[in-house]
Order: structure tokens, then C-alpha cells, then sequence
């Protein structure tokens, strides 16, 4: 009976971890980790200890790149092979608890800055393209010569991307090259004039024109994982990329290619969902997502302030990656927004999924500020730092006493007409003086507080001084589908 419902109790205990991924062969570490170019740039900054951050795919090769780093440099090397949060972004804190000067990360980046000043070199990978098959599968989706189009690609290609551009120039004329946006050389100026950074990258765009005149020509991806899922760099420049341009992706080994409009539209339809499901909840959990990258603590203040205008509740929760078991322990939170890098905002939910939908901050700033514009026409924005002060996406939340608080809104998910906000922000953010109530009033002072108090469930009674002392006993032993004393039945 217990092999024909579930697996014998035995299996879950002789259970062993996967294999470790295939490990690069020694002839070919040099190339594959560009450690000349970390080398050079570990002697040009004199340092003595060096953190070497490497996501989990790649840490079977960490003592091999450490041990020659060392004997060339002479330096100290130090492996990070775990983070609190994701791995695309540079852990700032666990190179300074190594007392680390600088950082070399290994693997897909999100680029984004980092909170602390600290010496980042990044190498992203060499992965092969196929420069003819790419030719021609380009010249298939962009039969006119003159249409714009931008070459795009994952972290991994972009080192053929010129290449690929040098082949398409005679006949394209109208070719924009993208690159990552890799931080500058210490002492280095930046170029005037000073090209467009966006999705993680830069847009060397000519005077009087827009990115979002241009369609799209990714280089990346494989035919094995068709899932857009699995992708969250793809994910954030489809939701991005202007809507009424075309958006084609390219598989570098077969030159297979793809028209992405219909994924993209229905990315979009998702986040229009999570849109209408902030909108109608009154309780927001704000995951900290991130420690490590620039202007989270002012981004987190923004997420309070724009819940707090639109009457909602909210809490901070600092639970490092976000799980379905840990998040279930708040069954009073009816969204969550994830506070982390562009990358990790987008990154896949584990294949249970999460009991409440993990949103974006962009989605928060579309249902809690009136002023926003409306779908369709307001930009999708991947990184919470286009939504403070000084970006010129910022849209600030409208005066107390403006008619767009008062605005009616019906919820597209229930039917039913939403009331305006209980109350609105004040004119000074620094105040926090309470709100005078008429006598015999019940004021309810937490919704998480009022769900507790109704459980009929509410953890153990201390008890203190009234249960007996007794000797230990030895318990059951085994795990609950099968204990040893049940027998085999």
C-alpha cells in the first residue's frame, strides 16, 4: 500500500544530492574566466585580498581560479559562494566581512551599482556565437534596410555583438550596438556625449533620437528552454522595449529566431493583473530583497509612503530569498512587493508558487499613486531607482487635497466600486502626529493583530510553575510516514 500511493520511507532517507556540474577543463580556465584581464586589474589597484564571488553553477571551478589568481597576483583570494539574496548582484557585505579591497564577480550580472564604494570587476562569460547563422537569420526578420533596429543579447554574447554588427553595417543602416553598462576604470572620463543606460546596459544613441524608436534583435537563449520564465534578464527588456516595435530573439548555436510579441503581451497582461490585486489589498508586505545595491533604504522609505497614501498597511520582512513556506507564515499580507535588483524582482517563482503574488515595486507605484499613468501608456520600469526623486521617471504623489485621491475606482478582479483612501499623506513627511477620533470609537490598531486574536490556534500556554517535572523520555524515532515502531503494515 505505502509503494503504491508514495515512495517507500526508506528513499527519503537514502536520498543523495544531485552531481555537481561539469567542471572546466584546466587548458581552458584562462579563456573561459578571462584571468589575465582580472589579473591586470588586481595589480593596477594593488590590492592584498581579493573576494571572488561565483553563483552556485559555477563554484565546482572557484578553488581552481582562486589558486591561480593567487600565484599570479600574490594576492590573498577569498571565494563567496553564497549570498543572502540573489547571486546577480555584488555582495558588497560579505567581501567587507573578509576584509576584502576588491571584488571580482563571476557569472550573469545584473550591473546594477552597489551600495558601498568598492573596486567590481565583472566577467560575464564567453559563450560561442555562430556570427553567419546569426547574419541570416537577421536579415530574415529585417528584410528593409532602413527600418532602426537594436542588437541586444544575454551577458554571456555580448562579446560578438560588435562582430555581428560589422557583417549587418554595409547593408543596415540604421544598426544601434548595446553594450553592458560595466562601471568605468577608476580616473577614467566618460565620453561625451554620454550614452544611454538602460536594462543594465548602454545605448550609444545619436542626438535627437529615442530607444524607443528602435525594434529589438536578442542574441541568446536555447531551443532546450523555451520557458520565458527561466529568463529574467529576457523578461525585463520585453517588458520594457516599446510595445508597437518588434522584438525577435535569436538562439546563437542555431540561428533559430522567434517573434516575442506574443510573450511580451502576455507579461504585460500579468503585471496588469498584480496591478488590480495591489489595488484591491489592504495589507502589504515589503520584502527586503536587497542590502547590497545603491538607494534601497530610500526606495523602501517610497514603497511606505506610497502605502501608507493609498491607506494600506504595510510591513517590512526581512526573510532573504523569498520562499512559499516562509511567506506562508503571513497569511494576513494579501501582496507582497520583492525589493530587490532588476534581475531578481523578475526572477522565477518556485514551481509551488507563492500563496499571494510577489510583486514588482513598479506595480505598487501603479496602484497606490493616482498620478501614474495609465497602462499602456506609462513605462515599465525593472529597477526601483527610476521610481525615487531625481529620475525622470519619477511621478510624485499629488497634493492632499486633489481631486485624483477622490477619483472612483472599480476593481476589474472583484466587480465591486473601491473607496477612496481613509486618509491621505500629510503636506509635512516628517510629521506623525494622530488623528484626533470622537469618543466611544473603535479603533482598530493592526489587521495583523485583529487576524491573531481570531485564531482559534494560538501557540503554546506558557504555564509557567504548574506542569510537573519529570525524567526524559526517549520519543519516536524514523520520519511520520513510517515510524520504526509501527512495523512494515
Amino acid at each position: 500500500m505505502e509503494s503504491t500511493f508514495s515512495s517507500p520511507a526508506e528513499a527519503a532517507l537514502q536520498r543523495q544530492a544531485g552531481a555537481a556540474g561539469l567542471l572546466t577543463p584546466p587548458e581552458d580556465l584562462d579563456r573561459v574566466y578571462e584571468l589575465e584581464r582580472v589579473a591586470g586589474f588586481v595589480r593596477d589597484l594593488r590590492c592584498r585580498r581579493v573576494a571572488l564571488q561565483f553563483p552556485d553553477q559555477l563554484l565546482g571551478d572557484a578553488g581552481a581560479v582562486a589558486a591561480r589568481l593567487e600565484g599570479t597576483t600574490g594576492s590573498k583570494m577569498f571565494i563567496l559562494g553564497d549570498t543572502a539574496y540573489g547571486s546577480c548582484c555584488v555582495d558588497v557585505l560579505g567581501a567587507e566581512q573578509a576584509g576584502a579591497q576588491a571584488l571580482v564577480h563571476f557569472g550573469p550580472a545584473c550591473l546594477s551599482p552597489p551600495a558601498r564604494p568598492l573596486p567590481v570587476a565583472f566577467v560575464l562569460g564567453q559563450r560561442s556565437v555562430h556570427l553567419e547563422l546569426c547574419v541570416k537569420a537577421f536579415e530574415a526578420q529585417n528584410p528593409d534596410p532602413k527600418v532602426p533596429v537594436v542588437l541586444l543579447s544575454e551577458p554571456g554574447c555580448a562579446h560578438a555583438l560588435e562582430a555581428l554588427a560589422t557583417l549587418l553595417r554595409p547593408r543596415y543602416l540604421d544598426l544601434l550596438v548595446s553594450s553592458p553598462a560595466l562601471p568605468l576604470p577608476v580616473g577614467s572620463c566618460r565620453p561625451a556625449p554620454e550614452p544611454l543606460e538602460r536594462f543594465g546596459r548602454r545605448f550609444p544613441l545619436a542626438p535627437g533620437r529615442c530607444l524607443e524608436e528602435y525594434g529589438a534583435f536578442y542574441v541568446g537563449g536555447s531551443e532546450a528552454s523555451a520557458d520565458l520564465d527561466l529568463d529574467p534578464d529576457l523578461s525585463r527588456l520585453l517588458l520594457g522595449w516599446a510595445p508597437g516595435q518588434p522584438f525577435f530573439t535569436c538562439c546563437p548555436d542555431t540561428g533559430r529566431t522567434q517573434d516575442e510579441g506574443v510573450r511580451a503581451r502576455r507579461l504585460r497582461a500579468r503585471r496588469h493583473y498584480l496591478v488590480e490585486r495591489a489595488r484591491d489589498a489592504h495589507v502589504v508586505g515589503l520584502l527586503a530583497g536587497t542590502l547590497g545595491v545603491a538607494r534601497h533604504r530610500e526606495a523602501l522609505a517610497h514603497l511606505r509612503n506610497l502605502a501608507q497614501a493609498a491607506g494600506k498597511r504595510s510591513y517590512v520582512l526581512a526573510l532573504g530569498r523569498p520562499t512559499p513556506p516562509k511567506l506562508a507564515n503571513f497569511p494576513e499580507v494579501d501582496v507582497f512587493v520583492l525589493l530587490a535588483c532588476p534581475l531578481g524582482a523578475l526572477a522565477p517563482q518556485p514551481s509551488g508558487g507563492f500563496f499571494r503574488p510577489v510583486l514588482a515595486p513598479c506595480e505598487l507605484e501603479a496602484a497606490c499613486n493616482p498620478a501614474w499613468p495609465p497602462s499602456g501608456l506609462a513605462p515599465h520600469l525593472t529597477h526601483y531607482a527610476d521610481l525615487l526623486p531625481g529620475s525622470p521617471f519619477h511621478v510624485p504623489l499629488p497634493p492632499p487635497d486633489s481631486e485624483l485621491w477622490d477619483t472612483p475606482d472599480v476593481s476589474l478582479i472583484t466587480g465591486e466600486l473601491r473607496p477612496p483612501p481613509a486618509w491621505k499623506p500629510s503636506d509635512d513627511p516628517g510629521c506623525s502626529a494622530l488623528t484626533l477620533r470622537p469618543q466611544l470609537e473603535l479603533a482598530e490598531s493592526s489587521p495583523a493583530a485583529l487576524f491573531l486574536s481570531s485564531r482559534s490556534w494560538q501557540g503554546l500556554e506558557p504555564r509557567l510553575g504548574q506542569t510537573p517535572v519529570t525524567g526524559a523520555v526517549s520519543g519516536r524515532r524514523g520520519i511520520a510516514i513510517a515510524y520504526e515502531d509501527e512495523g512494515s503494515s
